[in-house]
């Protein structure tokens, strides 16, 4: 598995929305996909350069894609792992936001930012804000002290239930039944905004909630 690479800038390539590199590192050349904003910061053929990597694996090929630090190769997995974010939007998303931007608006659910990168819609930065919100609090924390996490545009609100009511016991049970974290977290959310109290019975929220999802999908 590559996980860095130094070497000689060889030349730049764009083919559509996809730009790269091809970097010799002694006598071997490795091509790798990198974000619009880093490939434009690139300099001229025949500067030394270094890269930390993340390696692709597919039945199809290998792909290598290419990181100015190791913070954006993590922000690039962390995307990755979120269903419907491929690489090409993972690496739209690290073009539009600098890393501690895109940490600030998944942190503060800020759904309007989000959606200014290409190939991300309105569904994906919410799955974005509510799969990786609490992850880049706790695995990105130099990142998130310095970030502006004030409310700012389209954003969802916070959890629709306190830790002490069984918020979390809720969860684990419809995730258990097969519901997404998104599909969770809006049903929280519908259940709370037909005034259902927030002290009631677990069980009465994991009924409101299934009869909610139950609606939802019909």
């Amino acid at each position: 598995m590559i996980g860095w690479l130094q070497g000689r800038l060889s030349e730049t390539w764009q083919q559509g929305g996809r730009c790269g590199l091809l970097l010799i590192c002694q006598g071997v050349g490795y091509e790798l996909q990198l974000s619009l904003r880093h490939w434009q910061r690139l300099p001229a053929p025949g500067a030394e350069l270094s890269l930390h990597v993340h390696h692709s694996i597919r039945d199809d090929g290998w792909t290598l894609f290419g990181f100015a630090d190791r913070i954006e190769r993590d922000l690039f997995r962390e995307l990755l792992a979120v269903s419907g974010v491929g690489p090409q939007a993972a690496l739209g998303l690290l073009a539009t936001l600098e890393p501690r931007e895109l940490v600030s608006a998944v942190v503060r659910s800020d759904l309007r930012r989000l959606c200014q990168a290409p190939g991300v819609g309105k569904r994906t930065a919410e799955r974005l804000a509510v799969e990786l919100r609490q992850r880049f609090r706790e695995r990105f924390v130099a990142l998130v002290d310095g970030a502006d996490i004030s409310s700012d545009g389209d954003e969802l609100p916070g959890e629709a239930l306190p830790d002490a009511v069984g918020a979390d016991e809720v969860g684990i049970t419809l995730a258990a039944l097969g519901y997404e974290a998104l599909e969770i977290h809006r049903a929280l959310r519908a259940v709370a905004a037909t005034g259902l109290a927030s002290d009631a019975p677990v069980d009465t929220w994991i009924r409101e909630c299934l009869r909610w999802l139950s609606r939802a999908a019909a």
